[in-house]
């Protein structure tokens, strides 16, 4: 068969080019197979490894015209690490029926090191968790925050298991409402009333709409990471500079589906910059809502700051914001408020509040929360009495455990052995974070970093330890947690440290480079 026979009969095109990806399986290992997308991907990148891990597509050759021209296939035909074969071939499928593979970006196996650490979870109890291979991991990544207590905790699940027996949810109201209402309004300092949602991103967008309709205002300034509703993601219908959610969450987020309308109703400011969330609200004096923001993520503000935002809001007549979703009840078990000493207007949780349960919660003021009585903010499942159950379960465990304490310990923990294993190994890192999310820094110029992060996940993953660069801590995590995970630490940072003294990192990266997805404002 000649390449002109090839060039006039596309089925045997065809035919020749299956030949060769089955002769490339066999050479290079094992590799995952699924049907081509229906359009051409836009980016199709080289593979440099011939490692029986995923890394990036395979190089195939066709000859036209007497020429040999290469072309990139999909992922779909790409190498991935044995180990979690299973795990990519249900990705594959995913990417065939579920428009982004997953229903949350932090789940996409980007995030980690893709087609090393695994994609799919069987279960999990406790710190760990098995995947769909078989393989056990202590998990470090605790359900993306929502998991404080640990997975499928007895306690909390018999609770939610004894309330299904009784109704989920019901034509009329169940007290239950009631009861875990009472229980945030005793528990968080600014709480006089509360409204449920089923996420934090569904309990952003309830309180800005409280406070658009208790000011009659439309604009909303924030800072940091707010969900994926119409209102925050309008901050990038800007036509001019760097797209805002450039730095409060990540690059590359196109505002498709946002109406045009929105346009300079979500305006960013920067953390910490009084002066300049000052000088915003001036050039929009008159129609700011409210400030919506995370009071802090890994470090703690500078002081008097979150106070002095609080009267540049209420001087303009708008209304504060904080978003507890991510911080939640990890540094109190009454949120941030009683450690920052300031009262927002509202505040919102999600995510550990029910320690792995749907379950949201927007409470404030009964001055800022009490119009919400006329608006339509309405939604069947946000009285479903399973993440209710949960909710009040949890918030009770975290208190008659210590849960805060524990973590906090364990953190500090991490914090000092993985220093020092630092120092053992001559590879200069700091700790960054807060004692509850202690986070890795290498000390290397930007390029090597990234290196640096990518084997280091890469390798944990092989290891057995699920985590990024920082530590996502529950109630569960304990001494022999933190043992086989300092263990497989010394193997890395040994790797780490060979690859560095002999300049070869890149051959030690099998998967793809590991960046920096989010970058919030928000310290």
């Amino acid at each position: 068969m000649t390449p002109k026979t090839l060039q006039k009969d596309p089925s045997l095109l065809i035919g020749f080019l299956l030949c060769l990806l089955l002769q490339e399986v066999s050479m290079r290992g094992v590799t995952r197979l699924v049907t081509l997308p229906k359009k051409n991907p836009k980016k199709w990148r080289r593979s440099k490894t011939s490692e029986p891990c995923i890394h990036t597509a395979t190089q195939v050759t066709i000859y036209r015209s007497n020429k040999i021209h290469s072309t990139s296939l999909p992922h779909a035909f790409m190498n991935y690490h044995p180990r979690v074969r299973r795990s990519m071939q249900l990705y594959d499928r995913a990417l065939e029926i579920i428009p982004g593979a997953t229903q949350l970006i932090s789940r996409r196996p980007q995030r980690f090191a893709f087609g090393v650490s695994p994609v799919y979870i069987e279960h999990a109890q406790g710190a760990r968790f098995t995947d769909v291979d078989g393989n056990q991991y202590i998990d470090w990544a605790s359900g993306i925050l929502t998991i404080i207590l640990g997975y499928c905790d007895p306690i909390v699940d018999a609770a939610v298991k004894k309330q299904i027996d009784l109704g989920s949810v019901y034509s009329l109201n169940h007290e239950i409402e009631l009861e875990l209402a009472e229980l945030l309004i005793d528990r968080i300092p600014c709480a006089e009333m509360v409204r449920f949602a089923k996420g934090g991103g569904d309990a952003c967008a309830v309180a800005v709409r409280i406070a658009r309709g208790n000011t009659n205002k439309d604009k909303i300034l924030f800072c940091g990471y707010h969900g994926w509703h119409d209102w925050y993601q309008a901050a990038n219908l800007t036509t001019t500079g760097t797209p805002p959610l450039d730095e409060h969450l990540f690059a590359g987020i196109e505002p498709i589906g946002i109406p045009q309308a929105l346009a300079n109703t979500a305006i960013p400011f920067p953390y910490g910059d009084l002066d300049r969330l000052e000088q915003t609200l001036i050039a929009n004096r008159g129609e700011v809502a409210a400030i919506i923001m995370e009071p802090f993520r890994t470090s703690m503000p500078t002081e008097g700051y979150l106070a002095e935002v609080k009267k540049l809001a209420h001087a303009h007549d708008a209304l504060l914001i904080f978003d507890e979703v991510s911080t939640g009840f990890r540094p109190a078990d009454t949120g941030v408020q009683t450690i920052l000493g300031v009262k927002p207007d509202m505040a919102v949780f999600a995510k550990s509040i029910s320690n792995g349960y749907a379950m949201g919660a927007i409470v404030g003021s009964r001055e800022s929360m009490a119009g919400a009585a006329e608006m339509f903010i309405s939604s069947t499942y946000w009285s479903e009495t399973l993440g209710i159950r949960a909710a009040i379960t949890t918030l009770e465990e975290i208190r008659n455990r210590n849960t805060v304490d524990h973590i906090h310990h364990v953190g500090k923990t991490m914090a000092s052995k993985l220093i020092e294993l630092g120092r053992q190994h001559d590879l200069p890192l700091t700790i960054a974070g807060l004692d509850y999310n202690p986070i890795i820094q290498f000390d290397f110029e930007q390029t090597t970093c990234h290196k640096l992060n990518t084997i280091y996940i890469q390798e944990m993953a092989k290891l057995g330890i699920h985590t990024g660069l920082g530590l996502a801590i529950n109630g569960s995590h304990g001494a022999e947690e933190i043992a086989e995970t300092i263990a497989a630490a010394a193997q890395v940072f040994a790797r780490l440290a060979n690859g560095l003294a002999d300049d070869a990192l890149d051959q030690l990266i099998e998967c793809e480079l590991k960046t920096d997805s989010f970058r919030r404002l928000v310290k």
